[in-house]
């Protein structure tokens, strides 16, 4: 019996810490499908810092925008898959891939390691319009005020369509680049209301600004009386939730310890990184493994609806 447990205890010995040891062969790619300066940029490169001084393994972050994280997938495809190239992207990849007819790339050509962030995303109007919830917005348009309603992206422009179908009002929808212009638009009267992703933190705080409901797949922790789209019968999500992705070739022990690294640092509330997600887009979100596989999947299944304009069921 003793030489049995010590062959276990060996076996063990000669497993569990070559996954723990993995190391990258030489420095890591950091792709980075955001912009210079903002949120998820900024997040990117203090999990890359904080990789470097945990681990040891040199991370060079690199901008590779566009198209909603396409350009960005469509690098990482053919990316030596062997833990030295990840990307952070969004679980919104769905809507790009079925938006653009030929992406270059499948769902299925990658490995995703994990989230590490969400946003709180909600329906936002200035506070003197009076609106605290959806009811009141229908009200005012059925009674005759025209609605205009800023979309930060063509997801959320087919988003808002869908829901202006489902109240039975219309909306004069305007396309915007981003959450910080369309909250400007907000602020300046040139629209009555639209989709922020987290960006009215401190305009909601302040009264200045009210999210009139959560877009996100749970209440918005800023706003946890505002319900969820869900709630108010219209059952889409337009959270995002951000992520790291590997080419799909990615060995098993890689993809442990980089998986685990950045968990650690994302969940560690010491990290400047658990700072500034706490600070900035509420609390760290971490799925891995067969439910954030649901999550990709879900997000195609939610893209083709968007964008068939017929509405969810």
């Amino acid at each position: 019996m003793r030489l049995v447990i010590a062959l276990a205890a060996a076996l063990t010995l000669l497993t569990t810490p070559a996954m723990a040891q993995w190391k990258p062969s030489g420095p890591i790619k950091m792709m980075i499908s955001f912009s210079p300066g903002g949120t998820a940029d900024t997040l990117a490169r203090l999990i890359g810092e904080e990789m470097e001084a945990r681990a040891g393994w040199k991370v060079i972050p690199e901008t590779v925008a566009g198209k909603g994280g396409n350009v960005l997938a469509a690098k990482l495809k053919n990316e030596p898959a062997d833990g030295t190239s990840i990307g952070l992207i969004t679980d919104q990849i769905g809507y790009a891939v079925l938006a653009e007819k030929d992406p270059g790339f499948a769902p299925g050509d990658f490995a995703y390691l994990t989230t590490v962030a969400g946003t709180q995303t909600g329906l936002v109007a200035k506070a003197s319009k009076g609106w605290k919830t959806l009811a009141d917005v229908v009200k005012d348009a059925k009674g005759g005020k025209k609605l205009v309603v800023g979309a930060l992206s063509p997801m959320y422009a087919d988003a808002l369509y869908l829901l202006g179908k489902h109240l039975k009002v219309n909306f004069n929808i305007v396309n915007f680049k981003g959450g910080n212009s369309v909250q400007n638009a907000i602020l300046a009267g040139d629209i009555d209301m639209g989709f922020l992703a987290g960006v009215q933190r401190r305009g909601v705080e302040s009264g200045t600004l009210v999210n009139i409901v959560s877009g996100e797949r749970s209440r918005l922790k800023m706003t946890p009386d505002a319900p969820t789209l869900s709630e108010s019968g219209f059952p889409v999500d337009l959270g995002a939730r951000f992520l790291f992705a590997a080419p799909k070739a990615l060995k098993p022990e890689a993809k442990q310890a980089l998986t685990k690294l950045i968990v650690d640092i994302v969940q560690d509330p010491k990290s400047k990184a658990h700072g500034f997600i706490t600070k900035s887009l509420g609390d760290p979100v971490v799925i891995q493994g067969a439910d954030l596989d649901k999550l990709i999947a879900d997000s195609f299944a939610q893209a083709k609806m968007l964008l068939s304009k017929e509405g969810a069921n």
